[in-house]
């Protein structure tokens, strides 16, 4: 059971051969035998887990049908669930239990989604690696001296191991893309504004988006139709109306333009991931797509302009966790002030700190207008590349990231040569488009992905493609060994 994708496990259920009951208990069971090895997990809930699956199971005995009722997924632990514990990975909100759902909970949950956990993440969702987390480092299935990529690596290893057909993630600067290239997934960054933030604890308010990860394009449809919408809680979400994302999947890619830039094809990516790229292309052009070199000549300046505007937001963002209303609080403070000082030191790790006192630094006086307002103006120059390449081509391609994974610790003394890992996926959050990662082959043992990149609210067509070239190969198909 546990090999069953989320399309597979929905023909399952309508045709009786198991109930959500059943799948519920295999699946915690494998979860309790084997995330041992990876950490994928900050929180289990089995009890809601089994009351939700069972349900499901009476809801389609009563007629019911849907591509979620019954299905089990867990939650990144950044998506506030009523009564359970949602730590954002951090200290600082350890003993924090959320008084209500993110809209993206309540929305699964009402579709009949059952939610067996809460999963791993880098704290506050800042890092490229899952080494950052309270609760220790979440391992790579393919390989256990290796990270699986953040910041949603618990997401994307727990459904690498097939602890779950699937699981939310969110992507700030490339942490939904990223460790789904990195374990062998397909994963989605929906457009900014396409998936309620609401109940979702930011990092970058404007860069933040949550997404579905699971094995296949297939699956990233079916959770991506029960998460998607507007929500009138979420002053950033977009009143849009969300197409059949299923219905998407099989159109013909004779003649779709896409464009490959040559930017992405620089010295700091790894050849054999190149390679890996241009064999991605040359099966896409089989299946009738044409191909187009284009320029992203602003890309250059992306990492600089984002690690100015994310640590800006995410310091003011945080500021909020001060000791006084919910999370930590340090023992017998002096004074305010010292309640203050040593809630956040205790409270937030080294990675936190660093980003809030670089993002308090951008947004100081007289260093607004040097730093701050001028990564805001580069934001609008890529975005302005973007729109250009987009009256040439329908879809832009490239590498995910510019290595495999690599291994725990390898990046903890040089965070800058972490930040490099996310080169390529930062692009579409600062224009909030949307972007696709899938499985595109292996370097090493470990697994490549290939990105997608689409005008804005195009993910039918990110789904298409990678459908697609998901049914002409197997590479989302491989699983780690042990697992």
């Amino acid at each position: 059971m546990h090999q069953l994708t989320l399309a597979e496990i929905a023909r399952g259920l309508a045709d009786k051969k198991f109930s959500s009951e059943e799948l519920t208990k295999v699946l915690l069971a494998r979860i309790v035998q084997l995330d041992p090895q990876l950490n994928s997990f900050i929180s289990l809930t089995e009890d809601l887990a089994l009351t939700q699956a069972k349900a499901a199971d009476a809801r389609r005995a009563n007629g019911e049908s849907g591509a979620l009722l019954g299905a089990p997924i867990a939650h990144k632990d950044l998506f506030c669930t009523q009564g359970i514990r949602t730590s954002c990975g951090s200290k600082m909100l350890d003993n924090f239990k959320a008084p209500y759902d993110a809209t993206v909970v309540a929305k699964l949950a009402a579709a009949g989604a059952v939610t067996l956990g809460k999963t791993n993440m880098d704290e506050f969702a800042m890092g490229s690696a899952n080494e950052s987390s309270y609760y220790g480092a979440v391992k790579n299935p393919w390989n256990l001296e290796h990270v699986p990529g953040g910041s949603s690596g618990g997401s994307a290893a727990a459904v690498a191991a097939r602890l779950l057909p699937a699981a939310t993630g969110t992507d700030t600067g490339g942490s939904i893309r990223q460790p789904a290239a990195l374990t062998n997934l397909t994963g989605l960054k929906p457009t900014y504004g396409r998936v309620s933030r609401w109940g979702m604890i930011a990092y970058a308010s404007s860069l933040d988006q949550g997404g579905p990860m699971a094995r296949t394009a297939e699956d990233c449809a079916i959770l991506l139709q029960g998460m998607a919408g507007f929500d009138p809680n979420d002053s950033t979400s977009i009143d849009e109306p969300v197409p059949d994302y299923g219905a998407s999947l099989n159109g013909s890619l004779q003649g779709l333009r896409i464009g490959v830039p040559k930017e992405y094809f620089s010295a700091g990516l790894d050849p054999r991931i190149a390679e890996l790229i241009h064999n991605s292309v040359k099966e896409l052009e089989k299946l009738g797509a044409v191909i187009k070199e284009i320029s992203l000549p602003n890309m250059q300046h992306a990492i600089p302009a984002y690690y100015v505007i994310a640590p800006a937001e995410a310091s003011s963002n945080l500021s909020r966790f001060d000791g006084v209303r919910f999370g930590y609080r340090c023992e017998d403070p002096k004074n305010l002030e010292d309640l203050y000082k040593r809630s956040r030191s205790e409270g937030f790790g080294p990675e936190v700190q660093r980003r809030i006192m670089v993002g308090a630094y951008a947004l100081s006086a007289g260093y607004y207008d040097a730093y701050y307002l001028k990564a805001q103006k580069i934001r609008r120059l890529i975005k302005n590349d973007f729109m250009a390449a987009f009256n040439e081509v329908d879809i832009i391609l490239g590498p995910t990231t510019p290595n495999p994974a690599w291994k725990l610790g390898a990046k903890n003394s040089d965070p800058v040569a972490a930040y490099l890992e996310d080169v390529y996926t930062i692009t579409a959050n600062l224009a909030g488009l949307p972007g696709l990662s899938m499985p595109a082959g292996f370097v090493d043992g470990l697994p490549v992905g290939v990105q997608l990149l689409a005008p804005y609210f195009q993910e039918g067509r990110l789904l298409n493609v990678a459908h697609q070239y998901q049914l002409n190969t197997d590479w989302h198909t491989r699983t780690p060994t042990g697992f």
